[in-house]
């Protein structure tokens, strides 16, 4: 009997050291990140949450929502500083990504945070501005125009997924965002999976095209990969699709001047299943198509997306005609 409880109690401890390991080797990831990508921006306190907030320019007000997995510095990159010379651009972190707090342990809706950056926008002074959102992003953007009407001039979905889909949740996010599979995972990749990893997952975001020399390194992968981040990033992927489904039938109601813009070759989110469909739900939808570009205009196409931007700030009265 007392040798059975030996060899039970070796392995478990064998176990409990290498959790203990994972999870000193996962913090200590964390903590290089962080030191290494501190906030950008001002953290302001909005109904007892913390939101990250860059600020840069002059002019009508601009929000910038970033998609999944992303943070401020895929908006910062270059597309903000550009927008600087003509708006006051506003680039938040979406809750629970970057250095925003979580709103929820089940995955703060699309409701929740177009709330809450409302009032983080609020707060700066940009009470109607206008919103930019891309990929998840464009969902927490027409989530603003939706429950949020008063508070938004116009409204830019970029790449947005915003219609219902067919496609399952992939496996990665399946287990990530599993109650009980998740946090066992979840430190295991913080602490092993390696940086360059991340720049793997980036080109295929960029395809067809490449993502701009330093991108990379800029968005701070090691941000990413922190525990907190990659658990909200998930629960949030896995109630989109519900979410976006209930909110579908409000888009008629929304009045503010609104640009859908798509790349032809976005393989990532479609845009006949997207783009094409909302820009017929929302009367005051203009669609621009970009042929041949993938999920990432902002950064591939930078020029038409800004012409698209200044043609909405237009119709929205906040810049005079060219």
């Amino acid at each position: 009997m007392a040798m059975n409880l030996k060899l039970m109690f070796i392995p478990a401890l064998l176990l409990a050291v290498l959790w203990g390991f994972t999870l000193y080797r996962a913090q200590q990831h964390e903590r290089r990140a962080e030191a290494a990508h501190p906030p950008e921006g001002r953290i302001l306190q909005v109904n007892g949450s913390r939101v990250h907030a860059v600020v840069m320019g002059d002019g009508p007000d601009l929000v910038l929502i970033h998609g999944s997995s992303g943070n401020t510095r895929d908006m910062t990159f270059d597309f903000a500083g550009r927008l600087a010379q003509n708006y006051r651009v506003i680039v938040f972190d979406r809750p629970g990504l970057g250095y925003s707090d979580r709103l929820s342990p089940t995955g703060a809706t699309i409701e929740q945070q177009a709330t809450i950056l409302s009032l983080a926008a609020a707060q700066l002074g940009a009470d109607r501005p206008i919103v930019l959102g891309h990929s998840y992003g464009g969902a927490v953007a027409l989530a603003w125009a939706v429950y949020q009407p008063d508070h938004i001039s116009g409204l830019v979905v970029l790449s947005g997924a915003t219609m219902p889909w067919k496609t399952g949740l992939s496996r990665y996010y399946r287990m990530l965002s599993h109650p009980v599979i998740g946090p066992l995972i979840i430190p295991v990749l913080t602490a092993f999976v390696r940086e360059s990893r991340v720049e793997h997952e980036v080109a295929g975001v960029f395809t067809p095209q490449t993502a701009p020399v330093g991108y990379t390194g800029y968005i701070a992968p090691g941000l990413i990969l922190r525990r907190k981040s990659l658990r909200a990033n998930a629960l949030q992927r896995a109630n989109l699709l519900a979410e976006v489904t209930a909110m579908m039938p409000h888009y008629g109601a929304i009045t503010v001047p609104t640009e859908v813009i798509h790349g032809t070759a976005d393989e990532i989110v479609g845009a006949q299943i997207h783009a094409i469909p909302l820009s017929r739900e929302i009367p005051e939808a203009q669609l621009t198509l970009l042929q041949g570009i993938g999920h990432m205009p902002h950064h591939s196409s930078a020029d038409q997306v800004i012409t698209r931007i200044d043609a909405l700030a237009v119709r929205a009265g906040l810049r005079p005609a060219p």
